[in-house]
C-alpha cells in the first residue's frame, strides 16, 4: 500500500472543500455556530469536525476511508489488524484484558501497570496476579521483571488466560522482550503489552524494538504520546490466533464513543504517515540533535540526566533530568515553571522531560530556561530528596481481597497510623505516572505508607486523594452478621 497517502485526512478536506451545507450533528456546524472569542483557536479544526455521513465511513463498521486508514497503519507496524482509538490507550487496554480473560479466571500483571489496566481487570471480572518488578537504583523506578520470576508464576499458577506487560516504562526504559514472549507462548498463553509510550519504536534503532515485532500478541499504542497526534488518539495492534479479533472489536464497540471524533481519526491518519516519511537520515538528525541536547546539558552546574544502569536500552526522546544539588524532583519541577519551562512529571529525584520525533528548533531556548531555573535556586529552597523506591509486594503476589469478593465489605475511613496491615478501599495513584502505588484490595505495609508520606511531604499530586492530606485513608472492614 502506498504509505504516502492520507485517506481519511485527504477525505475530509476535500469535504470540506466542497462548500457543504450541515444537516447534521455536530451542533457547530463547522463552526459557524460558536463563541466569537474562541473561534479563532478552532475554527479550522472544526473544519474537520463531522460525523458519519455518505463518503466518510463508519469507525465501528469500517468499509471505506476509516478502513484503508487502519490498513495503512497495520501495515507500516508489521500487524496483521490495527484498530483506531479515540478514548485514548485506556480503551485499548480495557479492550485487550476484556477480550482475552474471563470471569473467574487469572492474569498475569506486572506491577508497575497503569492503572487502566487493572480497571480493565476489574471490568472482566478476572483474578490479577502480580509479578513485582526489578527497580533501577540509579533511576530510582521499577523497571523489567525478571525471566526467572515470570517462568516461576507459569509454571506453579494453573488457569492464566493471558500475561500483560508494560513496555517500556514512563521513563523510556525499554525490557528485552523476545525472551519473555516465547516463555509465555510456550504455554499457550497471549502476550499482551501496553507500549503506551511506544507508537515510534517502528522506526527501529536507535529505539528499541517493537512489541510486535518480538512476538506479542496485542499492542496497545498512544500515538498522541509521542508522535504528532491529538490527545487521546491511539492504535491497537493484533496478530496471530491467541488473540479473537472480533472479540476486540466487540469491546471496543461498547467501550468507545459511538460518536468518534473525525479529527481525532484524521491525526491517527496523519501521524502514520508522518512516521512512514521519515528515513534513516531523517532518524539520524533526529538522534544527532538530542546527543547535542545531552552535551549541552554536560555543561551546566547543578543538573545532570539521568540514565539507566547497566546498559538498559533507553527511548531516546526520553529525558530524565536530576539537580545535582539536593533539590527534588518536585522542587526543580516548580522552577522549571517559573521559566514556562512545563516537564511532563517530576518524582522524588528526577523530572522527565520527552523531546519531539524532530529537530527540536527551540533547544536552545529550553537550555537557557534550565539554566535560569537553577539560577533560582537559593540555600532554603534546597532539600535532599530521600530514595522513594515504589514499595511494590516482593516476587509475585494477590491481591489480599479480590476484586469479586470487595462488594461483601464496607469501607470505612481509617488513620494513616493505624492503617498498617488494613485492606485499602481505595487505590493511591500518583499522576503522572498513573502507575497505582496501592491498589483497591491490596494489604497495606508500612513501606507503602512511609513511600505515600514521603511522596506527599514532597509535592506529589495524587489522583482523587485529598483524604491523605486529612491523615486517613479507607479500608475495608467485613460486615456484621
Amino acid at each position: 500500500m502506498d504509505q504516502k497517502r492520507t485517506p481519511l485526512f485527504s477525505a475530509l478536506k476535500r469535504h470540506w472543500e466542497a462548500s457543504p451545507l450541515s444537516g447534521h450533528v455536530p451542533g457547530h456546524k463547522f463552526g459557524d455556530v460558536f463563541p466569537a472569542g474562541a473561534r479563532g483557536y478552532f475554527e479550522d479544526i472544526l473544519k474537520l469536525d463531522v460525523t458519519e455521513i455518505s463518503g466518510l465511513d463508519d469507525l465501528h463498521d469500517p468499509e471505506g476511508i476509516i478502513e484503508e486508514s487502519q490498513k495503512l497503519a497495520a501495515e507500516l507496524y508489521g500487524a496483521e489488524e490495527t484498530f483506531f482509538l479515540v478514548n485514548g490507550s485506556t480503551v485499548g487496554n480495557l479492550a485487550m484484558i476484556m477480550s482475552t480473560c474471563t470471569r473467574g479466571g487469572k492474569v498475569l500483571v506486572q506491577r508497575n501497570c497503569h492503572k487502566s489496566i487493572l480497571s480493565g481487570v476489574e471490568l472482566a471480572g478476572a483474578e490479577p496476579i502480580f509479578i513485582s518488578c526489578e527497580v533501577d537504583e540509579r533511576m530510582g523506578v521499577a523497571v523489567s521483571i525478571k525471566p526467572a520470576r515470570l517462568k516461576e508464576a507459569l509454571e506453579t499458577i494453573d488457569g492464566i488466560e493471558a500475561v500483560v506487560l508494560t513496555n517500556p516504562n514512563y521513563y523510556g526504559v525499554a525490557m528485552e522482550l523476545d525472551e519473555l514472549v516465547a516463555m509465555i507462548h510456550a504455554y499457550d498463553i497471549p502476550v499482551l503489552v501496553d507500549e503506551a509510550h511506544g507508537a515510534h519504536f517502528v522506526l527501529g534503532e536507535p529505539f528499541p524494538k517493537t512489541a510486535l515485532a518480538s512476538g506479542a500478541d496485542i499492542v496497545v499504542q498512544s500515538a498522541h504520546k509521542t508522535l504528532p497526534a491529538m490527545t487521546m488518539a491511539s492504535y491497537l495492534h493484533v496478530q496471530g490466533e491467541r488473540v479473537k479479533r472480533d472479540r476486540v472489536a466487540y469491546y471496543l464497540k461498547m467501550l468507545q464513543s459511538s460518536s468518534p471524533s473525525y479529527p481525532l481519526m484524521a491525526s491517527l491518519d496523519l501521524a502514520r504517515f508522518y512516521l512512514a516519511s521519515l528515513n534513516e537520515q531523517d532518524v539520524k538528525h533526529v538522534y544527532d540533535d538530542i546527543l547535542a541536547i545531552h552535551r549541552e546539558l554536560e555543561k551546566i552546574e547543578g543538573v545532570e540526566v539521568v540514565v539507566p544502569e547497566g546498559g538498559r536500552k533507553v527511548d531516546p526522546l526520553k529525558l530524565t533530568l536530576r539537580s545535582s544539588t539536593g533539590l527534588s524532583g518536585y522542587a526543580l519541577q516548580e522552577l522549571l515553571e517559573k521559566e514556562g519551562l512545563y516537564v511532563e512529571l517530576a518524582d522524588p529525584q528526577n523530572v522527565l522531560i520527552i523531546l519531539p520525533l524532530a529537530v527540536q528548533d527551540r533547544k536552545h531556548d529550553m537550555i537557557e530556561r534550565i539554566v535560569r531555573a537553577l539560577l533560582g535556586q537559593t540555600k532554603d529552597e534546597l532539600e535532599k530528596a530521600r530514595l522513594v523506591i515504589p514499595a511494590f509486594p516482593a516476587e509475585i503476589s494477590r491481591l489480599a481481597i479480590p476484586f469479586g469478593e470487595q462488594y461483601a465489605y464496607k469501607v470505612v475511613k481509617c488513620s494513616l497510623e493505624e492503617a498498617v496491615g488494613e485492606v485499602a478501599a481505595k487505590p493511591v495513584i500518583p499522576y503522572p505516572p498513573g502507575i497505582p502505588l496501592l491498589l483497591k484490595g491490596e494489604r497495606i505495609t508500612r513501606a507503602t505508607l512511609e513511600s505515600i508520606k514521603v511522596l506527599d511531604q514532597l509535592g506529589a499530586r495524587f489522583q482523587g486523594s485529598e483524604w491523605l492530606k486529612r491523615n486517613y485513608m479507607f479500608i475495608y472492614k467485613k460486615e456484621k452478621e
